[in-house]
């Protein structure tokens, strides 16, 4: 390995050499502490800088008194001729100039640079390491403050409109990462989990689905004309939101249950039995694409992890119809045996309403227990002879209105569902019968920062943060990065040259 000469280096030795006399300097040796870290992590930006200048410089000065061969291009053009240029890159540090060679040839367009593809620069301004920590700063802050905290803690300054760029450009490799990633193996007697959830994230109106664009369009017509009038109106919110549909798949272990330990755990009555963690998970959301688009990703990742169909698949839903049909129609695309569980918790939401519109005016303690007699019974496998009990008392008792719409819409639920509801089998296999995990992953990769106050999304830039929570959530963060510097490698650099050129770069990639 070649080493620098010893001259190497000089603007960075007299930065540094600076930076010890203004501490050596008199009055240096009062400093306080707060004031001496305040003063280093100033110099320190600018002297890391000049070290990378240094660096750049030697590696050009070594290409200079070495230059490149001639090399061909994807064109098949040779490029004879050598011709210094330069750039200014945006690094973490601040602003560095890479001096360089260019190989070119008369009378053809673009020239080919060794070094560029040697150091793996951007297409763009900025380097990728400032990329990364853009990326990984808005996955947790507003595009403002993940600006403001690059430029606090780097030498770098990036508009907000450039950060939205960036980030939209920098996940595009996502999916190509994933469908690359090596496969899952587990335990074939652990359960093959998919589960799936939608969560609305306020839009500007340009990122609306159609239908909702529409509805928003005349909600905005109305507001103005009352407003006109002095009219008081209601919130329009629900015309503003597009749905995220999240996917998680993950491995659980097999972990058998009774009513009796289900109704327990929600008293939170009694010893808590000790539930299975989920393991390998994968956890993802997306704006852009439909429900079906989403859980058709998630029964590939799951034939990645069991390709040969040897463990027990179980799709855990929330009763949305639309999940259900295409968890379907995959099941069937894919050759998949998929056990399919409506959440119970939700199940608990509909009896819930039923119980209080059936014993209205009881006090909650009455109502509570009925709701839990008749949860018990739907643990059972009883959710149709559940659902026809509260129909005919609510027909008894002459109910109208709200109050039987509230019995009606349960007793639907439980009939429509009967087929996903079947707990006692579920529990008897160590089944899960709860949607935690997914409604964990819908607030954390949404909740948690798109429903910032006062925020209005468009659409790429929306995406782009879905990605990288995604991939922070899941663990992939890091591993992404490396991915997707090596498809910029290609992208920028290698497939501009003929395919023998630069062989042990390809070979390292």
């Amino acid at each position: 390995m070649p080493t620098y000469p010893a001259a190497a280096f000089p603007i960075s030795r007299s930065a540094f050499e600076a930076v010890v006399t203004e501490l050596s300097a008199e009055g240096g040796e009062r400093l306080a502490h707060a004031d001496l870290e305040r003063l280093l992590m100033e110099r320190s930006v600018e002297l890391v800088r000049c070290l990378e200048q240094d660096y750049l410089d030697v590696r050009a000065e070594r290409e200079r008194v070495a230059p490149p061969e001639p090399m061909r291009g994807a064109d098949g053009e040779e490029r004879t001729e050598s011709r210094p240029s330069v750039r200014a890159v945006g690094s973490l540090f601040g602003t560095v100039l890479v001096h360089r060679l260019a190989l070119v040839k008369h009378g053809v367009e673009g020239g080919l640079r060794p070094l560029d593809a040697h150091l793996n620069l951007p297409d763009g301004k900025y380097s990728h390491g400032v990329q990364r920590e853009i990326a990984w700063s808005v996955a947790q802050v507003s595009f403002d403050a993940a600006v403001e905290n690059v430029r606090r803690m780097t030498g770098t300054t990036i508009a907000k409109r450039q950060a939205e760029e960036l980030v939209v450009s920098y996940t595009a490799d996502f999916q190509d990462f994933y469908a690359a990633q090596p496969r899952v193996l587990d335990a074939a007697d652990r359960l093959l989990m998919l589960t799936f959830d939608g969560s609305g994230v306020v839009m500007r109106n340009e990122g609306l689905r159609p239908e909702t664009r529409k509805k928003a369009e005349k909600s905005r017509r109305k507001s103005a004309a009352e407003t006109s009038a002095n009219v008081r109106r209601a919130p329009d919110e629900p015309n503003r939101k597009r749905m995220a549909e999240v996917a998680a798949v993950y491995s659980l272990e097999v972990s058998s249950r009774t009513p009796e330990d289900v109704m327990r755990e929600l008293r939170r009555t009694g010893p808590r039995q000790k539930r299975p963690r989920a393991q390998n998970k994968r956890v993802w959301a997306s704006l852009e694409r439909p429900i079906v688009d989403v859980v058709d990703d998630a029964f590939y990742e799951a034939l990645q992890r069991d390709e040969n169909y040897e463990r027990r698949w179980v799709a855990l839903v929330d009763g949305n119809l639309d999940q259900l049909d295409a968890v379907q129609r995959m099941a069937v695309h894919y050759g998949a045996e998929i056990t399919i569980v409506v959440d119970f918790i939700h199940v608990l939401g509909y009896l819930w309403k039923a119980g209080k519109a059936l014993n209205e005016g009881a006090n909650a303690d009455v109502v509570e227990a009925w709701v839990t007699e008749r949860a018990e019974r739907v643990l059972r496998g009883d959710a149709s002879l559940v659902a026809a009990g509260i129909r005919r008392s609510a027909t008894r008792r002459g109910m109208t209105g709200i109050p039987r719409k509230a019995v009606d819409k349960c007793a639907n639920y439980l009939l429509n569902h009967k087929a996903h509801l079947r707990y006692h089998e579920y529990l008897r296999d160590g089944l899960p019968i709860a949607t935690g995990v997914i409604e964990g992953a819908c607030r954390s990769l949404v909740q948690d920062r798109m429903d910032i106050t006062g925020a209005r999304w468009g659409l790429p830039g929306a995406e782009a943060v879905l990605k990288l929570r995604s991939l922070r959530a899941s663990g992939d963060f890091e591993d992404y990065v490396t991915f997707h510097e090596r498809r910029e490698l290609e992208r920028n650099h290698l497939q501009h040259y003929d395919q023998h050129e630069l062989i042990q770069l390809r070979e390292a990639a």
